[in-house]
C-alpha cells in the first residue's frame, strides 16, 4: 500500500485550476499512466492577480503535483491570453492590508512560502507566459525552472511606482539573470520588457507566435523581428518599434486574433523533452541550479517580509489604495508633492496621504 504524502485533503482550490494532462513522447504518442500537472491561475478579470485564497491554493496544488507519482512535470499558467500574473491583487491590498502591517506580514508568509514551494518543487516547473508577466507574478515566473511564452507578454516590475519594493524575489532572481545593471533599471524605473526583450535578456527560454492575422501566425507586429518563423513555428526575436512603424503595427494588432496554441505545442514540447531524461539526475541537476536562486531568496525573504509589512503604513498605504480608487487615467500618486512634503519633515499620516493621491482630487 502506498502511503499519501499530501498534507490535506484537497476537495477544492480556490482561484486555481488544477489539471493532470496526458504526458506525450517527443514523437507525440501518449505515454500511458503519466501526467503532466497545469495549475492554472483563474482570476482574469483581475488580470490573474493572486488573493490570498489563491496563494494557499498554488501551494497546496504544487505539493499536490510533488507527490503525484504519475507526474513529470508541473506547468504555472493562467486562464485568458492578457496576463499570466501581475502579483497581488491590488484591490485585497487597499482595502484589507493597507495599515495593517500585522496581517500583510502574515500574507507574506505564505507569498514566501509560495515562491520557496516553487524552487523546492519536486518535479520540473514550467511557466507557460500566456500575457503579461509583472510584480510579484514576475517572481513567481522567476521561480520557476523554464519559462515559455507568447511573444505579445510583457514582463516587468511595479513597486516603486505603487508603493512597494520587488523583494518577493525580484531583487534576489534579476540580477542572476539579466546582470546588476539591467535589474536595477528594470526593478527601479518598472519599464516593461517586450517578450523578445526579456528573451534576449534570457529571463524567457523560448518564444511562441500568439497573433493570427488573416490565417496566419504572425511575430509581434510591435517589435522589430526578423519577420521569420524558425522550423518550429517560433518567434526569432528583435527589438522595439518607434514612430510610424509602430503605429502601423498596431492597426495589425487590431486585425489579429491571439491563438495561443502555438504556445501551447511549445509547452508540450519542453515536457516532452523532460520525459525521456532519467528522473532522479533531471530533480539532482535542476535541484543543483535552483540553489544559485535559493541562496539570494534565503537570504533575504524573512527581512524583507519584515520590512514590506511595516511599509503597509506609509508607502504601500498611499500606493495601492492609489491604485484601487484613482481615477483610470491617474492610478499614482503625486510622486514630486510627496517628494516635497517629506523634504519639509511632514510626517507620514492620513493627511497627507490624502494630498498627494488622485482619488481625492476628483
Amino acid at each position: 500500500m502506498l502511503k499519501n504524502h499530501d498534507l490535506v485533503k484537497l476537495e477544492e482550490l480556490a482561484g486555481i485550476k488544477y489539471e493532470l494532462r496526458p504526458a506525450r513522447t517527443p514523437d507525440g504518442k501518449v505515454a500511458e499512466g503519466l501526467h503532466n500537472a497545469w495549475i492554472w491561475l483563474d482570476n482574469p478579470s483581475q488580470y490573474n492577480s493572486y488573493t490570498t485564497e489563491m496563494v494557499k491554493s498554488v501551494i497546496l496544488a504544487l505539493r499536490k503535483a510533488s507527490n503525484d507519482r504519475t507526474v513529470n512535470a508541473i506547468v504555472l499558467t493562467a486562464v485568458g491570453d492578457k496576463a499570466f500574473c501581475t502579483g497581488g491583487n491590488t484591490k485585497e491590498y487597499a482595502e484589507y492590508y493597507a495599515g495593517n502591517p500585522q496581517e500583510y506580514k502574515q500574507y507574506m508568509r505564505l507569498f514566501n512560502d509560495m515562491v520557496t514551494g516553487l524552487l523546492l518543487a519536486d518535479k520540473p516547473v514550467v511557466c507557460r507566459a500566456n500575457g503579461m508577466r509583472v510584480g510579484g507574478g514576475q517572481e513567481m515566473g522567476m521561480a520557476c525552472d523554464f519559462t515559455i511564452a507568447q511573444d505579445l507578454a510583457r514582463f516587468g516590475q511595479a513597486g516603486p511606482k505603487h508603493g512597494s519594493a520587488p523583494d518577493g524575489g525580484a531583487t534576489d532572481f534579476l540580477p542572476l539573470f539579466v546582470g546588476i545593471e539591467n535589474a536595477m533599471v528594470g526593478c527601479t524605473l518598472c519599464e516593461p520588457w517586450s517578450a523578445h526583450q526579456a528573451y534576449r535578456l534570457g529571463i524567457v527560454n523560448e518564444l511562441a507566435p500568439a497573433l493570427v492575422v488573416d490565417g496566419k501566425f504572425v511575430p509581434n507586429p510591435l517589435v522589430i523581428t526578423d519577420r521569420y518563423l524558425d522550423e518550429y513555428g517560433q518567434i526569432v526575436h528583435g527589438a522595439p518599434k518607434t514612430g510610424k512603424e509602430l503605429e502601423a503595427g498596431k492597426e495589425l494588432l487590431k486585425r489579429g486574433k491571439v491563438d495561443l496554441s502555438r504556445l501551447d505545442e511549445a509547452v508540450e514540447r519542453i515536457c516532452a523533452k523532460l520525459l525521456v531524461t532519467f528522473p532522479n539526475c533531471t530533480m539532482k541537476t535542476i535541484g543543483s541550479l535552483r540553489k544559485h536562486k535559493l541562496h539570494h531568496w534565503q537570504l533575504n525573504a524573512e527581512t524583507s517580509r519584515e520590512w514590506l509589512g511595516l511599509n503597509m503604513m506609509t508607502e504601500a498605504k498611499a500606493g495601492f489604495q492609489a491604485f484601487n480608487s484613482g481615477p483610470k487615467d491617474q492610478r499614482e500618486v503625486d510622486f514630486v508633492r510627496l517628494r516635497q512634503l517629506l523634504a519639509e519633515g511632514r510626517p507620514w499620516s492620513d493627511e497627507l496621504i490624502r494630498e498627494i493621491s488622485p482619488q481625492y482630487k476628483r
